[in-house]
């Protein structure tokens, strides 16, 4: 990941399920044990400083496809307030009526409230989050993710959407696509994203990779309900910043 002063944070996704998307800068992942991950570093304590760098974020918003998708590098909670208040008046001006957050299991409690929140100013949120797999052991004891269930139907009780996180050393052909059809059975949505190297000790197992690559990503690349995220950079978001 580039520096954060160089990161793009504005994009637009036009296939599937179209929609803008912003990169905005909370807290900080307040769980930050999994192994493979390094995104809580864009982050920063100073919620004056992130509420100016997401206000020259958010103003790019136009509402073209009446869809906002915000990630953070955490969850919606690690917010500050001044940022959550210019969200619901950029979707008010701009006239979108769904927006999608992210949230860690940890935070599961907190998103009933939220919804009901903007629900009640007639905008849908929908909340995805990082399951990576769906399998127990090798999610809790290698990633070490934090979700205290084996059961999917658990999550989808509170989450709509779930990423998946593959090209991980142990993989295999099945893992990957039991994985992906759970997704679909309890999810509305979900998203593919194959692992990228980073400064985490767990990295990308270019064998596993090549077999999602050539037998699963092209029955999937098309499904209506999946994106898939071969660099992690592909929705636009994350990238060095042009302007």
């Amino acid at each position: 990941m580039e520096k954060q002063s160089e990161l793009n944070r504005y994009s637009v996704i036009t296939e599937k399920n179209a929609r803008e998307i912003v990169m905005l800068r909370g807290n900080g992942c307040a769980w930050k044990r999994c192994r493979f991950c390094d995104y809580h570093l864009d982050s920063s304590p100073d919620q004056k400083a992130n509420y100016e760098l997401n206000r020259h974020v958010l103003k790019k918003v136009t509402g073209k496809y009446h869809k906002l998708e915000i990630i953070n590098s955490g969850s919606f909670i690690d917010l500050d307030e001044q940022t959550v208040l210019l969200i619901e008046k950029i979707c008010k001006d701009r006239l979108i009526s769904t927006v999608y957050f992210e949230c860690h299991w940890m935070h599961r409690e907190n998103i009933s409230a939220f919804k009901n929140h903007f629900h009640e100013m007639g905008i849908s949120v929908k909340i995805k989050t990082g399951i990576e797999t769906f399998d127990f052991l090798f999610r809790e004891c290698y990633l070490n993710k934090g979700i205290d269930t084996d059961q999917p139907e658990e999550i989808a009780r509170y989450f709509d959407e779930a990423c998946l996180l593959l090209g991980l050393p142990g993989q295999t052909k099945q893992s990957m696509e039991d994985d992906i059809t759970t997704g679909l059975k309890y999810f509305e949505r979900i998203c593919i994203n194959i692992m990228t190297e980073n400064s985490c000790s767990i990295k990308p197992a270019p064998k596993v990779i090549d077999v999602f690559i050539n037998e699963l990503y092209p029955i999937y690349k098309d499904h209506p309900r999946t994106d898939i995220l071969l660099n992690n950079t592909d929705f636009g978001v994350g990238g060095k910043d042009n302007e």
